[in-house]
């Protein structure tokens, strides 16, 4: 399996912590969350890795100049949504299913594991986490397992459901034409739940994966030392 990890941006909610190093290397016990990540798909057997870089990319690079994985690089240079950070991995996925996720979101080998396990017969697989409201992310609305619609930052308290986009997913390659034709977002950028959702409408089957182990999106400095806590 290969994975795609998207590290383009500066993660400005981190405010001065960023100043000179992407969100991405951020150190967490002991090593940059990237590090952390990438140890994590590498226990999981995933063996080739495409990290989208954009701001400060110099910094990751260096660092993983020596490091015991196949990874490869493409530059995010205009930072304007996620639809076109994955689209930039059209070439290295090429005929192959991918793992997609971001460079600020830890979650155990083992998930990694159960969501490409899971992804068989189905054009594309969304980890999920069951929150009180998903009105932060992207509401993901299932019935036995299967995605009927997924929702990008709902309004506070409009939600019928529990589940919360939990930024892993797998995808076959057909994910890139309709990346290709996302449009432009009320937020002013091109989301990949855009492409997700139109994949859904036009009846390709997406499976919903629960996140079973520990899991963080480290958005905030506030979030490190729960992030800490889970890979300590």
């Amino acid at each position: 399996m290969k994975a795609i990890i998207l590290a383009a941006g500066r993660g400005t909610r981190m405010g001065l912590l960023t100043a000179d190093i992407p969100k991405p290397m951020l150190e967490a016990a002991g090593k940059p969350l990237l590090e952390h990540i990438l140890d994590r798909m590498r226990e999981a057997g995933i063996s080739r890795v495409l990290l989208v870089v954009g701001y400060r990319r110099e910094v990751i690079q260096e660092h993983f100049a020596e490091y015991d994985l196949d990874i490869e690089y493409v530059v995010q240079d205009k930072l304007d949504g996620t639809a076109r950070a994955v689209a930039l991995g059209r070439d290295f996925a090429a005929s192959d299913a991918c793992l997609v996720t971001f460079g600020d979101i830890v979650c155990e080998p083992s998930d990694y594991r159960g969501i490409v396990e899971r992804h068989r017969d189905a054009s594309g697989v969304l980890g999920a986490k069951w929150v009180d409201d998903p009105y932060q992310g992207a509401a993901i609305y299932e019935e036995d397992g299967v995605v009927r619609d997924i929702i990008e930052k709902p309004q506070k308290g409009t939600s019928t459901t529990h589940w919360n986009s939990a930024g892993l997913y797998v995808f076959e390659p057909e994910i890139f034409g309709y990346l290709d034709r996302v449009e432009l977002s009320p937020r002013g950028e091109y989301e990949l739940t855009a492409a997700i959702a139109n994949m859904i409408h036009d009846g390709r089957r997406m499976l919903l994966y629960d996140i079973q182990g520990g899991w963080r999106d480290v958005g905030r400095p506030e979030d490190l030392p729960v992030a800490q806590d889970l890979l300590d």
